[in-house]
């Protein structure tokens, strides 16, 4: 049996850390009081007004985390999505677009480029068929966004909890099975920001809200899984069942947990030759597929973009949500979809 190799990433170093309050930990804590200082001065300015948000007109639903590294926001985003365009709405999804290239405001398309777009905003919009923009500053992009497509009835920003610049009307905040992990701040500990702090509602895939969520704050579990199927460069499903007895695959995930992908690949029962854990978001300028022949790579759908462009033959696999109905009863309640049309004059 061969023993599948597994590169390291910093990222899972740092999350080995924050798990517990270690000597580790506690060697970062003077850091993580500047950040401290630096971040709550920062939400000062918007509370004293100093600084201004600026709402753009139409409903905003703002899906982010609280937590550095990946919780499931993206894969949330399109659920949402899904979900309002199935009550007959348009929304659009806006973004910064996260390491993109370019600092620019652009709409993302499924035939941009991941370094000019993003990894996760062209993952959306080839997956939601909805307008996306991206914009180091979302207000830039949500009017961009409402000036192109002028019927556009609701937004959806991917992150941007602590992007105050922007006026939102729902706020969801996404937690991975790892919570608020020792509970500080960064870089000692895995929170952006305080918890508890004020949201519309909590999404959180391990069995109980993360500790200090407040009882009254609506929480809801959500798991995720991947497809029951990979896809190529030009759209062709391929069942994972026919990869089963593939004895040379190669896994290769550049994402906050790589080891999740992993693990979800074998638990559909694939066998692993070897696997490759690169930081979230590269850009793959570097990397080379394996060189010994008949290695099959399979890779996470938010990276397929990039990796196709060197390995055309490279397989994705979507990573799905399922989300307790109680959270899409909860937007609709908030939208007043339940009872009146959603307003959208602007």
């Amino acid at each position: 049996m061969t023993t599948p190799a597994h590169q390291g990433t910093g990222s899972e170093r740092l999350r080995s850390i924050w798990r517990t309050r270690g000597w580790a930990a506690c060697a970062l804590l003077p850091a993580a009081g500047l950040y401290a200082a630096l971040s709550g001065l920062q939400r000062k300015l918007y509370a004293w007004g100093i600084r201004q948000a600026q709402h753009p007109g139409v409903p905003v639903i703002v899906i982010g985390n609280v937590i550095a590294g990946g919780a499931g926001k993206t894969p949330v985003t399109l659920a949402t999505i899904a979900h309002l365009q199935s009550q007959g709405l348009r929304p659009g999804i806006i973004s910064r677009g996260y390491g993109r290239s370019s600092n620019d405001c652009r709409e993302a398309t499924p035939q941009s480029l991941p370094q000019e777009v993003g990894d996760e905003p062209l993952l959306m919009a080839r997956a939601s068929a909805v307008p996306v923009f991206v914009a180091r500053q979302r207000i830039d992009a949500a009017c961009a966004l409402l000036a192109a497509y002028p019927d556009t009835q609701v937004l959806v920003c991917d992150d941007g909890l602590q992007h105050h610049a922007l006026a939102r009307d729902l706020e969801v905040c996404v937690f991975n099975n790892e919570g608020i992990g020792n509970g500080w701040l960064l870089p000692a500990g895995p929170l952006r920001e305080s918890w508890p702090r004020p949201v519309s509602a909590v999404l959180h895939s391990a069995p109980l809200p993360p500790q200090g969520t407040p009882a009254s704050t609506p929480s809801f579990t959500f798991q995720r899984q991947l497809a029951p199927y990979a896809v190529t460069r030009d759209g062709s499903r391929v069942p994972l069942a026919q990869l089963v007895q593939h004895k040379t695959l190669h896994a290769l995930a550049a994402i906050a947990r790589p080891e999740d992908f992993f693990a979800m690949l074998r638990a559909q029962s694939l066998e692993l030759r070897s696997t490759e854990a690169l930081p979230d978001h590269y850009n793959f300028g570097s990397w080379k597929p394996p060189s010994d022949n008949g290695y099959q790579v399979i890779c996470t759908e938010k990276d397929a973009a990039k990796i196709w462009q060197i390995d055309p033959h490279a397989l994705a696999v979507p990573l799905q949500v399922h989300i307790d109905q109680g959270y899409f009863r909860l937007l609709d309640q908030r939208l007043c979809l339940s009872s009146t049309p959603l307003n959208t004059e602007r």
